[in-house]
């Protein structure tokens, strides 16, 4: 623990294990290395360890990484993250922790936040973490995973879930996804903003969107849904018609909603409500405005619609909300407050 007032970073313990896939290993690194506060001090500290004394640990490439760190400097960890990993041997196979594994995992302090990008999810699920509780992995894996693990409530899906302590995402990119996510929760909207910048990525997707979309590349021969987004965003406080979202693109509402969805992976209506609520996230953070008067700029007209849409998306209310990522100053906070630890 900490004195009152003594600042001390949240620490992430990335768990390298051999088969990693060194995307996935570098994604950690990538999003929590970058958030800092306004002295300047960064918010994370970083670190890989194996499950074995410190040394080379083989990827799915044709290069090992030297990891600096052993098993033990788990137990000083925030937040757990188990990436992606092909060579999980009996953990893939038949379900259970080798004695290696399992006495690594040992060592993580109750409370702590556990994550996994992709198969990682094997990790958790075979130390029992998930029993009874909703998680994804990538979804050509999931009907597998599924029957390995039947206690777990699979969701192929969606691109991450959040479930308190434990947190699980689907392949390649969703781990991105999952880690501004995390970083939002501890921090808020305008720093996981500010690091998706630094690394050329959308801000936000919603754990909740589809991870398979038919087109994820729209035909360049054929009329797209940009335009009409744009356009959306621009006016997010105004009522907002499918019709006229449509007509942007010179487009029937039928052709443009089957068209939309092909795109995005959602309905225009799902779309339009996380953009709102996305909208009324960073007024809460960065002003000061009366809860009406949100509601009005966010696009939800009243504040009980907006308190609705929030709890509903975020599990909590406007003003619980605002308390903790306000009054803190967000990016401001130099006691970790509000941070899991």
């Amino acid at each position: 623990m900490t004195s009152a007032g003594e600042f001390r970073p949240h620490r992430v313990v990335v768990l390298a294990l051999d088969g990693l896939l060194p995307f996935e290993l570098g994604i950690p690194h990538r999003i929590f290395g970058r958030p800092k506060d306004a002295q300047g001090r960064l918010l994370y500290e970083v670190v890989t360890c194996s499950v074995r004394p410190p040394g080379p640990v083989e990827t799915d490439a044709d290069f090992a990484v030297h990891v600096p760190n052993g098993p033990e400097i788990l137990a000083s960890a925030d937040t757990v993250i188990v990436p992606a990993s092909f060579e999980l041997g009996p953990v893939f196979e038949e379900g259970r922790l080798t004695d290696e594994l399992a006495s690594a995992l040992a060592r993580i302090r109750p409370g702590t936040r556990l994550a996994s990008i992709c198969t990682g999810v094997y990790v958790l699920a075979a130390a029992g973490y998930l029993d009874g509780r909703p998680a994804t992995t990538h979804w050509a894996d999931a009907e597998r995973f599924q029957r390995l693990f039947p206690k777990v409530r699979v969701d192929a899906d969606v691109l991450f879930i959040d479930a308190g302590d434990v947190l699980t995402s689907a392949g390649v990119a969703a781990g991105i996804d999952l880690c501004l996510h995390m970083v939002r929760r501890d921090f808020g909207t305008a720093v996981a903003n500010d690091v998706a910048r630094r690394t050329v990525v959308p801000p936000h997707r919603d754990g909740g969107q589809a991870q398979y979309i038919e087109r994820p590349v729209p035909d360049p021969q054929l009329s797209t849904t940009t335009a009409a987004r744009a356009w959306a965003l621009g006016r997010l406080h105004e009522p907002i018609q499918l019709r006229d979202m449509a007509g942007q693109e010179s487009m029937s509402v039928r052709t443009f909603t089957r068209r939309f969805r092909e795109e995005t992976g959602i309905s225009p209506g799902q779309w339009l409500t996380q953009q709102r609520v996305e909208r009324a996230r960073q007024l809460l953070e960065s002003t000061g405005l009366p809860m009406d008067q949100v509601a009005r700029e966010s696009g939800f007209g009243t504040a009980q619609s907006m308190r609705q849409h929030l709890q509903a998306a975020l599990g909590v209310t406007p003003t619980a909300y605002r308390r903790t990522f306000r009054a803190a100053g967000g990016a401001e906070r130099q006691d970790g407050a509000g941070v899991p630890r």
